[in-house]
C-alpha cells in the first residue's frame, strides 16, 4: 500500500531484461574522424561564378553607378579582345612549333662547335673546328646571315659540317664569375689614414665615369688606370672594395693567377674576353689583384709555361693601351712587389697614377675599436707606437686578440695582447713560463725523479735560454700542463 506504481515498476524483472536487451542491441560506433588539419581550402568557383557580373553599388541611378558600369564594360571589352587574340595566335604558335621541330631535325644531334674563318657568299663559308683543318661548307637557309662575321662561334652539323646555327652568347663562364653582383659592405668611412689615396683614386677612377665633362672643359684626358702598391696589410684591397661600394659602374675583379691557364692560348683569350665584357658593360672598372703573377719583367724563357705567362702579359699590355680605345673602362692594379713589374706595364698611357701605401697608424686604431667596449684607461696610441711598422691588418689582429682574451679573462692584459698578435710562437712561452720556473727552481724534483731521460729534460730547462720554445715543439700547452701536474703530485707538492 505504501508502494506507488513507480516502485512496483522498478522491481519487475522484465524491466531489467529489457534494459539489458537495449544495451545488447546497441552497437559500438567509432568516433568521428578528426577534422582536416591545415589551411582550409577555399571553395572553387566554377565557370558560372566567373561569368557572373559583379554587383554594382549603389543600386539607384546616379553618376557613380554609371562610372562603375563603364569601368566594367571596359574590362569586358579587354577580355573579349584577349580571347580573340589567343584564338587567332594559336594556329601560328602550332605552326612555329612545327617549324622548330623541322629545324632541329635538319641540324641533327649532336652538333659541333667551330669558328667561322671566311664568308665566301651568302650560302658558303670556310670554317674550322677545334681539332682538324679548315673546310668549305654550306650555310643553311634558316641561319641568320646578318649575325655571321669572321671569328664568331658557330654550330656545325656533326657529319657534313654545314653551318646550322650561331652561338649567341660567347661570354666565358670564368668572366661571368668575375663580375661583382653584390656590392661589398666596406666603404670609405671604414678606411683610416688613407685620405690622400682615397682622394687620388676618386680623381682617377670615379670622377671620369661620373663627370667626364670636367676633364673636357680643361682639355685633358682622364687617367686610364692606377696601381696600388705597398706592404701587405696596408689597405690596398680594402680601398678597391670601397670603390666598388661607392660607384654604380660594373665592377669586375680578378686575381692575377687566374689569368694563367693550362692550355696554350687560353690565358690571352681570357684577357681579351675580360676586357670585351667590360667594354660591353661600360662604364666599368676592372680590378686585377696580385698583378705581379703575370706582369713580371720579361726575360729569355726556357719553358712553355714561362712563355705562356709572357704572352698573357703582352695581351694585357695590348688591352691597356692598344690600337683600339677602351672607352669608359678603368683599370685598378694591386701588388706588393712593384719593383718586379715590367716597365712597359707601368709606363704613362697604361698606368697613369701610382698610389703608395705606407705603414700609417692615424685613425686606424679608432676605426677597428669603434664597435668594441673599451675601458676608460685604454690608450691605443701607446700600444700602436710600440712597433715602428704597424699595418692596418696588425692593428685589426691586436683588437681581435684583445676581444678573445677578454672572453677568457677579464680584463685582458694589453701588453700580452700585442705580444700574442705579433709573435705567435712566443705566446705559448708566456703561458708556460710560470710552470717552467716552478720546475726548474725546485730541488726536490731532481731528488725524487730517478729516470735519466726526465733528469736530462729538467737540466735542459735550467740551461736553455728559451725553454718553452723547445718543449712547445714536442707537446701542446694542455699536454704539458698535465705532465707538470703529474710530476708535482709524484713528489707530494
Amino acid at each position: 500500500m505504501g508502494q506507488g506504481p513507480s516502485g512496483n515498476r522498478q522491481g519487475l524483472p522484465g524491466d531489467r531484461k529489457s534494459d539489458g536487451g537495449d544495451k545488447k542491441d546497441k552497437k559500438f560506433e567509432p568516433a568521428a574522424p578528426p577534422a582536416r588539419v591545415g589551411r582550409k581550402q577555399r571553395k572553387q568557383k566554377g565557370p558560372e561564378a566567373a561569368a557572373r557580373l559583379p554587383t554594382v553599388t549603389p543600386l539607384t541611378k546616379c553618376k557613380l553607378r554609371l562610372l562603375k558600369l563603364e569601368r566594367i564594360k571596359d574590362y569586358l571589352l579587354m577580355e573579349e579582345e584577349f580571347v580573340a587574340n589567343q584564338e587567332r595566335l594559336k594556329p601560328q604558335e602550332e605552326k612555329a612549333e612545327e617549324d622548330r621541330s623541322k629545324v632541329d631535325d635538319l641540324r641533327g644531334s649532336p652538333m659541333s662547335v667551330g669558328n667561322l674563318e671566311e664568308l665566301i657568299d651568302e650560302n658558303h663559308a670556310i670554317v674550322s673546328s677545334s681539332v682538324g683543318p679548315e673546310y668549305y661548307v654550306g650555310i643553311l637557309s634558316f641561319v641568320d646571315k646578318d649575325q655571321l662575321e669572321p671569328g664568331c662561334a658557330i654550330l656545325m652539323h656533326n657529319k657534313v659540317l654545314s653551318v646550322v646555327g650561331l652561338l649567341q652568347d660567347e661570354v666565358d663562364p670564368m668572366v661571368s664569375v668575375m663580375k661583382v653582383e653584390k656590392a661589398p659592405l666596406e666603404s670609405y668611412a671604414d678606411i683610416g689614414g688613407l685620405d690622400a689615396q682615397i682622394q687620388e683614386i676618386k680623381e682617377a677612377v670615379e670622377l671620369p665615369l661620373t663627370h667626364p665633362e670636367l676633364y673636357e672643359d680643361i682639355g685633358i684626358k682622364p687617367p686610364k688606370g692606377v696601381i696600388l702598391y705597398g706592404e701587405p696589410g696596408t689597405g690596398k684591397t680594402l680601398l678597391a672594395k670601397a670603390v666598388a661600394n661607392s660607384t654604380s659602374a660594373t665592377f669586375l675583379r680578378v686575381v692575377g693567377s687566374e689569368l694563367i691557364q693550362k692550355y696554350l692560348g687560353d690565358g690571352p683569350k681570357l684577357v681579351r674576353e675580360l676586357f670585351r665584357v667590360a667594354d660591353d658593360l661600360s662604364p666599368s672598372i676592372v680590378f686585377i689583384d696580385e698583378i705581379d703573377a703575370v706582369g713580371t719583367k720579361r726575360y729569355d724563357a726556357h719553358s712553355g709555361g714561362e712563355r705562356e705567362i709572357q704572352r698573357t702579359m703582352l695581351e694585357l699590355l695590348n688591352q691597356l693601351d692598344g690600337f683600339d680605345s677602351r672607352g669608359d673602362v678603368k683599370v685598378i692594379l694591386a701588388t706588393n712587389r712593384i719593383e718586379s713589374l715590367d716597365p712597359a706595364l707601368l709606363r704613362p698611357g697604361r698606368i697613369d697614377r701610382r698610389l703608395n701605401f705606407h705603414f700609417l697608424i692615424s685613425k686606424q686604431g679608432d676605426i677597428h675599436t669603434s664597435r668594441m667596449t673599451l675601458a676608460d684607461d685604454v690608450n691605443l696610441e701607446e700600444f700602436v707606437m710600440t712597433k715602428d711598422e704597424f699595418s692596418g691588418a696588425d692593428i685589426k689582429a691586436i683588437c681581435t686578440e684583445a676581444g678573445l682574451l677578454a672572453l677568457r679573462e677579464r680584463p685582458a692584459d694589453p701588453e700580452l695582447t700585442v705580444e700574442r698578435s705579433l709573435k705567435v710562437d712566443d705566446a705559448s712561452e708566456v703561458l708556460l713560463k710560470p710552470q717552467l720556473e716552478s720546475i726548474a727552481s725546485s730541488s726536490e724534483i731532481r731528488n725524487a725523479l730517478k729516470d735519466d731521460n726526465l733528469r736530462k729534460l729538467i737540466q735542459s730547462i735550467d740551461c736553455a735560454p728559451d725553454p718553452a720554445s723547445e718543449l712547445d715543439k714536442a707537446m701542446e700547452v694542455e699536454e704539458f700542463r698535465i705532465f707538470t701536474e703529474k710530476i708535482l703530485s709524484a713528489i707530494g707538492q
